[in-house]
């Protein structure tokens, strides 16, 4: 079996899922900056033979950049996912002990594209732009495929394209996205995780985070967020191999993710 696998590996194509970290990229204003310096410069030390290093310190949220969503990171009632019961098990030094984002198994499941963008003729959907559930189905058709339980459905909107305009990519929090129906059509057939390129993978602005809480709370359902799937898009594919793995942080309410697409 190795051999072949790593045959058919050999032959597949990677897509870079993952939007690159950059002072003063966009953020959600509930999460700190991203923030970068050189902590050494080359020069500053250098050893025997001339050799000298650069290394560097950085500072995000868990929630900056392309990222996953623990299931401890929404509570509804006071409750995260399973009906436990959050402040026993919440520290402001050492996270939340249940659900953290490094109980997260290396993901390697089936993906799929669902291009609404491509579908409706539009670099970027408007801001206002509902992705409802008959609207999924339909470019199911339309693209001859089917979404299956535990799978990772990636929904595209175009807006990775604002990546580098934070202003523009942010827009006070309005956003296109799936609406709760839809939500609640993808939790039905039982997927592992919803992904889409913008801050949030819903329609915003919304106050109650529905989806948020349905599909972290209620069913357990990962989020991930400000992906990049252009260079999907641009090939016409709508199913591959998500391949994808959060950084451990013990305890941790999110991460981030860098994915890619094997087709």
């Amino acid at each position: 079996m190795l051999p072949g696998l790593l045959d058919q590996l050999g032959r597949a194509q990677v897509f870079d899922l993952s939007q690159p970290y950059y002072v003063g990229m966009p953020h959600h204003p509930n999460h700190p900056p991203f923030l970068y310096g050189l902590s050494k410069t080359h020069g500053t030390y250098v050893r025997d033979g001339g050799v000298s290093a650069a290394a560097e310190s950085i500072s995000l949220g868990g929630h900056v950049g392309t990222h996953i969503d623990a299931l401890c990171h929404f509570s509804k009632d006071g409750m995260i996912h399973g009906g436990i019961e959050v402040a026993p098990v919440q520290s402001d030094t050492s996270g939340i002990s249940v659900h953290g984002v490094d109980t997260i198994p290396p993901i390697v499941r089936r993906g799929v594209l669902i291009d609404v963008a491509k579908h409706k003729g539009a670099e970027i959907l408007d801001e206002d732009f509902a992705i409802d559930a008959r609207l999924i189905e339909q470019i199911c058709e339309a693209q001859e495929t089917e979404i299956r339980s535990g799978d990772v459905v990636l929904v595209r909107t175009g807006w990775a394209n604002l990546w580098r305009d934070s202003a523009s990519y942010m827009n006070d929090l309005a956003a296109p996205g799936p609406d709760l129906e839809a939500g609640q059509m993808l939790s039905e057939i039982g997927i592992f995780a919803g992904g889409s390129d913008t801050i949030a993978f819903e329609l915003m602005p919304n106050p109650k985070m529905e989806i948020h809480g349905h599909f972290l709370v209620e069913k357990g359902i990962h989020i991930i967020e400000a992906l990049n799937m252009e260079g999907l898009s641009a090939a016409g594919v709508t199913e591959f191999a998500f391949v994808g793995a959060p950084i451990k942080i013990e305890n941790g309410t999110g991460a981030p993710i860098r994915p890619l697409a094997l087709v």
